[in-house]
């Protein structure tokens, strides 16, 4: 019989798992403290627990790290691990540090079936869904390891972003208890605020997680209109954007933020033009499909690849777009961020990780569609000086 791995646990899910060992679940809080708090994964380290359940422990179960293929640091303090997850597959997972946060960007699958035409892990495929526990070992390992290389007993990391590999949302049975293992004031005590999901428009799971386990929410947009999103986001042939916009309204009712995030990846000629901007001021705004919905735009530099056959918008336009969007047209403006890149010189930046995937989806045919139309977009003016 295989060890249990107790980072598929959540603490009720632990407790549980005491009682079935004959312990009492106030052994759970300890033992979850020991494994998540202090990285330790020797049961014989923890020393406030009765002999008898670390014996019984030793012989059933274990805290199951994921094996480092390879780890990369950029010049700007990023870290990109290489995690294998057996049967050829491998996720990555960077670290991001900041002066006021340290961020980690954490993957829920072997790939992804989602096929987004700009992002590198969408055209390697899907191989499969993580664990529980191999979600969390990507936080387990990284809050450790930094700890022990800066020498201190204090949190590194305060925020985390499932925006590594994968459609957090289509893998929903592992991805709650992750969540909940995150938050969990025994564990790693991140706040709701800081803890965000991505997804590029799972609308029943959107609501789903509204009920269970309410985080920070961000939306994978990237278009102003259902006939461009259908090309760019192929989700969206399913859940248009009527559909995503009305869930992300009620995702409000009860999310820890008061504004959805919306993430717009900016290709050149292909959604960058500034009356695309205003048609997602339209989008969103009071007079919208769904009437207003409370958001920030965060505007996302393209990282190229070759199969994608897209190119990155120049600076000038995405400031020209940036701008039209906070200024607003007759809409009201809205909050909007260029996110800085970070990670590029090692492939670690938005819509790069790749790590290896054996597809099971012939990702390489479904991509050969069609290219996307580029449109000829007037220079954005010079700013005067």
């Amino acid at each position: 019989m295989s060890a249990v791995n107790l980072l598929d646990f959540d603490l009720d899910a632990l407790g549980a798992y005491c009682e079935q060992l004959g312990e009492k679940r106030f052994r759970a809080t300890q033992l979850f403290r020991w494994i998540h708090q202090k990285g330790a994964s020797d049961f014989a380290q923890m020393s406030d627990l009765a002999r008898s359940l670390r014996d019984k422990l030793a012989s059933r179960a274990e805290v199951r790290p994921l094996a480092v293929l390879s780890e990369q640091a950029s010049a700007d303090g990023t870290v990109k691990w290489l995690f294998d997850v057996g049967g050829g597959n491998a996720v990555e997972t960077v670290f991001i540090p900041e002066d006021d946060r340290g961020t980690l960007c954490v993957s829920s699958q072997a790939g992804c079936a989602v096929g987004c035409r700009f992002c590198s892990t969408g055209h390697q495929g899907f191989s499969r869904n993580l664990a529980t526990g191999e979600i969390v070992a990507q936080l387990w390992h990284a809050e450790h390891e930094l700890r022990r290389r800066l020498g201190t007993s204090e949190r590194v990391i305060s925020n985390v972003v499932m925006m590594g590999m994968g459609e957090p949302l289509q893998n929903y049975g592992a991805l709650v208890p992750a969540l909940r293992v995150m938050l969990d004031d025994h564990a790693y005590g991140l706040s709701r605020r800081r803890v965000t999901v991505s997804t590029s428009g799972v609308v029943p799971m959107i609501d789903r997680l509204r009920e269970d386990c309410p985080v920070a929410l961000a939306v994978s947009l990237h278009a102003p209109d259902d006939e461009l999103r259908d090309e760019l986001v192929p989700l969206n042939r399913k859940y248009p954007l009527e559909e995503l916009l009305a869930a992300c309204r009620r995702y409000l009712e009860a999310a820890p933020r008061d504004f959805i995030t919306f993430e717009y990846c900016m290709l050149d000629g292909v959604n960058d033009s500034e009356d695309q901007a205003r048609t997602l001021l339209r989008l969103v705004g009071p007079h919208g499909p769904v009437g207003r919905v409370p958001c920030k735009f965060n505007l996302i530099p393209f990282n190229p690849f070759p199969a994608s056959g897209l190119r990155r918008s120049g600076a000038a336009r995405v400031q020209a777009f940036a701008k039209a969007l906070i200024e607003g047209d007759g809409e009201g403006g809205v909050v909007t961020t260029v996110r800085k890149t970070r990670g590029d010189d090692i492939d670690a930046a938005c819509g790069q990780l790749a790590g290896e995937v054996q597809d099971r989806t012939q990702a390489a045919r479904r991509m050969k569609r069609a290219p996307i139309a580029i449109r000829p977009v007037p220079p954005a003016p010079e700013t005067r000086r």
